[in-house]
């Protein structure tokens, strides 16, 4: 197709991480008025690991609208 493979290999980890946080479980609570996501979620380790991202702040920021 005519791109890099180094461009390859970072287009398949973008797509791998969002794979993961599209099977990232997130749990009701207060009866649907809040939510919060497991901190031992092997999906949102993978998607933190893949792109760099800070784990505690992705879960924070994943069940917190601002």
């Amino acid at each position: 197709v005519g791109v890099e493979e180094s461009h390859q290999m970072t287009i398949f980890q973008i797509v791998a991480a969002i794979l993961h946080l599209g099977n990232v479980e997130i749990q009701e609570e207060r009866e649907g008025d809040a939510c919060s996501v497991s901190s031992e979620d092997e999906h949102l380790n993978n998607f933190c690991n893949l792109l760099g991202v800070e784990h505690s702040q992705m879960q924070h920021w994943l069940c917190h609208r601002k």
